[in-house]
């Protein structure tokens, strides 16, 4: 099991923004890409077939009120940027969130 501490996703990227589809586009490409980083420089890897767990905590930097499904959507280039970093297809992550 690896841990592995990810930046929070760019507001760009919540379901609920508002933003020009080019604005999320570019943000969602710099997340993916950071997170792909950061996996590579932590030298995260898995060697077994079948699914991968992934537990997700996330902590807000403010008080104010999130819903988990909306930050599962939001860390989505994340999630996508970790299976490249990995070598592996992310629908064998089984995602399991906690908010904190």
């Amino acid at each position: 099991m690896a841990e592995l501490i990810l930046p929070w996703p760019p507001k760009e990227l919540s379901p609920n923004a508002r933003v020009h589809w080019a604005k999320r586009a570019s943000a969602a490409k710099r997340y993916r890409k950071t997170c792909w980083a950061l996996a590579i420089e932590a030298n995260v890897g898995i060697d077994w077939p079948g699914e991968v767990h992934l537990w997700l905590t996330f902590y807000p930097h403010d008080h104010r009120h999130r819903d988990d499904d909306n930050l599962i959507a939001a860390f989505k280039s994340g999630r996508d940027g970790l299976a490249d970093a990995l070598g592996i297809d992310d629908k064998r992550f089984r995602v399991h969130p906690f908010l904190s």
